[in-house]
């Protein structure tokens, strides 16, 4: 039987699966592929390109301030995600019947963006500390406390829905539960990364109304100068367009995903380049290009050199201690008898 009647006579998951086996680019039309489409080379070698840059920005930048830890960990991790899920992409470019390259990239494009999510959560803090905490509803420490469990929850449901749909799949069985699991972690980091945006807004509008209200007082006095440096400023910016970015993605993978591995939107690849790739790349980059770890470093430089100030402060009144003499500033001589 050609395959063309094996796929037309196909009822259920196996049998579409083996009508795919039989397939390839010569025997077999596109719209019965995993795809419907041939995944573009151009494109996505492109992605593949910037995300193996960014993550090797990521990994210069954490070498060379050390700060920040958790948040390039998790940009890191997830660039590295992004890569491997577009060489996935371009395994499918050759054969876009072969379920390896597709499993690929559906599981590791699917949840890289939420360990880009955990890395945005730990900075709020460093900026609620840095405008001073009595502007925020809750403190500091509880942002990454509260976000951070949320976004472990959502990474966690998306890596099990993905391994069971890959599991089904490579068994020749339905992979809608796996996927559905999928998306209930997505729709989870959504919720998350929604109510992260409110909280952002709210710091701000609360920031705003108590320096109308209170002038400079409202703002800790310790952090001035940095909250006055352009790349500071930037930073927030850029975080703001990274949240927005990563929000707009795991909106749309939700909706693609939730119409299932046949539904209309996984088969449209200019959606996909546009919802999943742009959103992605641009927020990673602006974060490269205003990494915390450079844009805090006034900040904690003027820290550092405040340290340094004070340990020289109780230096200088060690060597004018009356245990020394008052007018050399050298120790006075201890007679043997008396050690």
């Amino acid at each position: 039987m050609e395959p063309l009647q094996i796929f037309e006579r196909a009822t259920n998951y196996t049998a579409v699966t083996n009508y795919r086996n039989h397939c390839d680019l010569d025997t077999c039309p596109l719209s019965s592929s995993y795809y419907a489409y041939r995944p573009s080379l151009g494109a996505n070698a492109t992605f593949l390109a910037l995300f193996a840059f960014s993550l090797l920005c990521f990994a210069i930048q954490a070498l060379l301030s050390r700060r920040f830890v958790g948040f390039t960990i998790a940009m890191v991790c997830g660039c590295a995600l992004e890569v491997i899920g577009y060489v996935g992409r371009i395994l499918s470019y050759n054969n876009p019947f072969d379920e390896n390259g597709f499993l690929i990239q559906i599981v590791c494009l699917t949840i890289a963006p939420a360990f880009m999510a955990a890395g945005l959560y730990l900075t709020l803090s460093r900026i609620v500390m840095t405008f001073g905490p009595d502007n925020s509803r809750i403190g500091p420490l509880s942002y990454p406390r509260i976000f951070i469990p949320c976004d472990v929850a959502s990474l966690l449901l998306q890596a099990t829905g993905g391994g069971m749909a890959s599991v089904a799949s490579h068994s020749n069985r339905s992979p809608d539960t796996g996927d559905h699991i999928m998306v209930a972690g997505l729709a989870f980091q959504v919720f998350t990364l929604l109510i992260f945006i409110v909280l952002c807004l709210d710091f701000g509008l609360k920031t705003l109304r108590r320096l109308r209200t209170m002038g400079d007082a409202a703002l800790d006095p310790r952090h001035s100068q940095l909250r006055q440096s352009l790349t500071f400023r930037a930073f927030l910016v850029a975080l703001a367009l990274a949240t927005l970015c990563i929000f707009i993605r795991s909106v749309y993978r939700v909706v693609e995903l939730g119409e299932g591995w046949q539904g209309a939107l996984i088969k449209n690849q200019n959606l996909f380049i546009g919802l999943e790739g742009v959103m992605v790349i641009v927020a990673c980059l602006v974060l490269n290009a205003f990494h915390p770890g450079i844009c805090f470093r006034e900040g904690y430089d003027i820290s550092l050199k405040k340290v340094k100030s004070k340990k020289n402060k109780e230096r200088d009144a060690e060597k004018q201690s009356p245990s020394r003499d008052g007018t050399s500033g050298e120790a006075t001589p201890v007679p043997l008898s008396e050690a």
